[in-house]
């Protein structure tokens, strides 16, 4: 049995270097798969390009790297390898989700940390890299990312994000309040030496401090993003940022006599959103905007979902997943929502969902993510399989959807030539489910094996290790 795996750098970052890790026994009761050479046979491939389902597929995996994907008749498969008969299956590219959090929402502005449960469900649900979009315990993250890349525990590689940059005004105890551009600058270089490789800006933030934030992190070589509202997207754009948050919902480019540096109220904003024409100059003029600056879009309607009336409910198992508390919160406050006769979420989640798609059609890098937040009913796993969902209702192909969970989250972590297709050469993140989600894409729910650097993880396996954890663990 082979009992290590090459991790190759992770991110482009300095200090990460190439190293022979070893499974611990925690990790290894969740393998089903590990030679040096593995043959996936008979598979469809979706290939995380966009391009169409192939069917009669052979990958073929060595020493953790894809050397060979083909047509089952002609690819040569290794006599040493070990072959696996998946006809039915398809083969995806590991998801690369771009707004995840390893905190989970206990009521009253506070948030557990899920050290425990997250990395096994993102593991479990075919996520093979993530971002961490923002921490409240930051020392807990960056250890995560240490000891999963030691093989001490399942999970997948991390992008860790700093703690908030944010200006006064938000109120929870997990977020320090800037006091000025020099502020922001000398946050930014501080979680820069911890380990930190992704920033966030939040909606308090001033331009001049964002602008200190985005510069700094530059320097370093490293991405902001942001889920802003006293600076504009516009204004981002021009100052350099690299991402914006939760697709076009927290724009308030909108909003008419917004003064400067300030959040407007969420009615304002929300009013702002329900007036806009998408078709009109407004809207089209700021996605030329961004899409000429080069600022993706992150998605994430699993969590919008949670807040509109009529839609479906969280999947059973996410909420066997949940601590009683947990579970008891996120139905009872679903109950409130869903006898909501009028609410401004039923326009605004179909709304954005047409923002979302337009922005990628001129264009615009869009990639997702899921924001465990809210009042409890995002899961980690299982909400990324929601996410992809919530694409093709988007008005996305399945393929497409899958590009954008993949592919486009690789190239916005400049990783593309390692991982976010099924391609020679690059590392063997895969996800092989029962069915065909080209023609049905709830068949990204049937995970079956989950591979992270050619390692083969059984899916069913790391979600039973975590029933009843989720809100406390």
């Amino acid at each position: 049995m082979r009992l290590t795996v090459c991790l190759i750098a992770l991110f482009v970052i300095p200090g990460l270097a190439e190293a022979q890790t070893e499974l611990s026994r925690q990790t290894w009761e969740f393998v089903s798969v590990d030679a040096p050479v593995v043959a996936l046979a008979g598979v469809r491939v979706i290939d995380g390009t966009g391009a169409p389902a192939m069917d009669n597929q052979t990958v073929v995996i060595r020493d953790g790297v894809i050397v060979a994907v083909g047509d089952a008749a002609t690819v040569d498969v290794p006599d040493d390898a070990e072959v696996l008969d998946l006809s039915g299956r398809t083969v995806l590219p590991g998801y690369v989700m771009m707004h995840e959090h390893m905190f989970y929402p206990a009521g009253r502005g506070n948030y557990n940390s899920q050290a425990y449960s997250f990395p096994r469900l993102y593991l479990a649900g075919g996520v093979t890299t993530a971002r961490t979009a923002g921490s409240m315990v930051p020392y807990v993250d960056l250890n995560l990312r240490r000891v999963i890349d030691a093989g001490e525990i399942p999970g997948p590689r991390l992008d860790i994000t700093s703690p908030y940059l944010n200006g006064p005004g938000l109120g929870l105890l997990g977020v320090q309040a800037l006091t000025g551009p020099e502020d922001a600058r000398k946050m930014v270089a501080y979680w820069a030496y911890e380990g930190a490789t992704s920033f966030k800006a939040y909606m308090q933030i001033s331009r001049a401090e964002l602008q200190a934030a985005i510069d700094e992190a530059h320097a370093h070589g490293f991405k902001l993003t942001g889920h802003l509202c006293a600076v504009t997207f516009w204004e981002a754009a021009e100052l350099g940022i690299d991402d914006l948050e939760h697709g076009f919902l927290a724009s308030t480019d909108f909003v008419a006599d917004k003064e400067e540096d300030t959040c407007p109220s969420g009615n304002a904003r929300n009013a702002s959103l329900i007036d806009l024409d998408i078709e009109g100059p407004e809207f089209k003029g700021l996605v030329e905007h961004l899409v000429r600056h080069g600022v993706a879009i992150t998605s994430t309607l699993p969590v919008f979902e949670t807040y509109t009336p009529g839609r479906p409910p969280a999947a059973s198992g996410a909420i066997d997943a949940m601590v009683p508390e947990a579970r008891e919160q996120y139905l009872r406050t679903r109950v409130r929502i869903a006898s909501q006769e009028e609410s401004d979420w039923s326009i605004l989640f179909k709304k954005e969902m047409e923002m979302e798609h337009a922005f990628a059609e001129a264009g615009g890098l869009l990639v997702v993510g899921t924001d465990p937040t809210g009042y409890g009913g995002i899961v980690a796993g299982y909400s990324n399989w929601r996410a992809i969902e919530l694409l093709v209702e988007a008005g996305f192909s399945p393929v497409e959807a899958i590009e954008v969970a993949t592919l486009n989250g690789a190239r916005y972590l400049e990783m593309d030539d390692r991982i976010g297709s099924v391609a020679v050469g690059k590392w063997a993140d895969l996800v092989v489910v029962r069915g065909d989600p080209s023609t049905d894409i709830t068949d990204v729910r049937n995970v079956e094996l989950v591979f992270k650097d050619g390692i083969g993880y059984d899916s069913a396996k790391l979600f039973a290790s975590v029933a009843g954890t989720v809100g406390l663990h």
